[in-house]
């Protein structure tokens, strides 16, 4: 069984990026942009709308003050000042997904908040302190052995693993960096073929080759990439052909 999450309601106004409205009829999780990376007020509640008439669970998809950089920027930004930050862009999601008569049901860090706090257990330490200042139940997404699930876990959060099919992996099990050749896998069939070896067999071959464990309950599948909803389609096809269930974990 695994959950299918992607990246939504990524614009800003009139630009548009993300194709919420067919991404949401093949994903089980959706992480809506809550405005400091991406998105709008108007966005955040059409995207709420759709996933919860699909039956989509709603994921608030935090990250640093930074729409120019689209969230992939590394900030120094004060644990207080940040918790807050979090917090807040829960607090506005919620609005709206209470609206659509759902709730958020977990958050995910973005971008380079995503990276840092795999390491950096202070930052970690403030994501998990917004986190409860804004709902002490909710689950958060990230990636397998880092900070800040650790963090959540020893504050009584749900701490949920994730894996990405379209992203290169060091031997130690992150994410290659953006700025490094081959960090996203293109190919459309390795893509398929990463993600079914991720759900059955909780493995993926590194950037170097070597076959790396990454047991993951949720697989992330990028929203702004070109023909994003075709490859998610095949993805679920490929894991449902294959055996395993496709599941939202919230």
């Amino acid at each position: 069984m695994i959950d299918l999450n992607a990246d939504l309601g990524e614009g800003f106004g009139r630009w548009q990026l993300t194709d919420d409205e067919r991404l949401l009829s093949v994903v089980t999780s959706a992480n809506v942009a809550c405005g400091f990376h991406a998105g709008d007020a108007a966005t955040m509640r059409r995207v709420c709308a759709l996933a919860a008439e699909r039956g989509v669970q709603i994921g608030a998809q935090v990250s640093y003050r930074d729409l120019a950089g689209f969230g992939r920027r590394s900030m120094d930004v004060p644990s207080a000042e940040l918790a807050a930050e979090v917090a807040y862009q829960i607090g506005a999601l919620e609005v709206f997904a209470r609206a659509a008569g759902s709730r958020v049901s977990y958050v995910k860090p973005h971008g380079a908040l995503y990276n840092r706090v795999v390491h950096d257990e202070r930052q970690a330490e403030a994501v998990v302190e917004g986190v409860l200042l804004a709902d002490a139940a909710l689950p958060v997404l990230g990636l397998p052995g880092s900070r800040l699930l650790e963090v959540a876990e020893k504050a009584g959060l749900p701490a949920v693993t994730e894996a990405f099919a379209d992203r290169a992996y060091t031997e130690e099990g992150t994410l290659v960096p953006r700025g490094e050749n081959g960090a996203v896998v293109t190919d459309p069939d390795v893509v398929v073929e990463r993600s079914v070896g991720l759900a059955r067999s909780g493995v993926v071959n590194a950037h170097s080759g070597r076959e790396i464990p990454v047991r993951a309950r949720s697989l992330c599948l990028h929203g702004d990439t070109p023909g994003a909803v075709d490859l998610a389609r095949r993805v679920r096809a490929a894991l449902q052909a294959a055996g395993v269930r496709v599941e939202a974990f919230a």
